[in-house]
């Protein structure tokens, strides 16, 4: 049985709408789970700076003080290589924040989710060591 070429091309876009609506949740679940995972990793770098150096790196160093030593660190207590190889990038693209002391916290650690902006509901809301 032929069908119409109109009907058929309905019953694709049909389907087409069907699998974004099942897949774009999904996705965005995620992405969410990633930024957490990150946030954990980069918390528990942090904690092992805090360990060797006998503070958080200050706000101002920021997280690359896991990468290189920020300025006016004791050079020969940082650990040879970093407390990670590399900073990753929340699932939007954007680099994680840093806050120390914390606003919710002694530290905090968090992507400014999909909207790139601090606040949020939903897919826009932050991601951090406190959520």
């Amino acid at each position: 049985m032929l069908l119409n070429p109109e009907i058929a091309a309905l019953a694709i876009s049909s389907r087409s709408v069907l699998v974004a609506i099942n897949v774009l949740p999904s996705q965005d679940k995620a992405m969410k789970e990633k930024a957490r995972a990150d946030v954990s990793v980069l918390e528990q770098a942090l904690e092992s700076y805090r360990l060797d150096m006998f503070a958080f790196p200050p706000t101002e160093a920021g997280l690359q003080a896991l990468v290189t030593p920020p300025a006016g660190a004791q050079v020969d207590r940082y650990r040879e290589g970093g407390y990670i190889r590399r900073l990753p990038k929340d699932p939007w693209g954007n680099p994680y924040q840093y806050r120390a002391p914390g606003v919710r916290g002694a530290i905090d650690i968090f992507s400014f989710g999909a909207d790139g902006r601090e606040g949020g509901e939903g897919k826009d809301a932050d991601i951090g060591n406190w959520s």
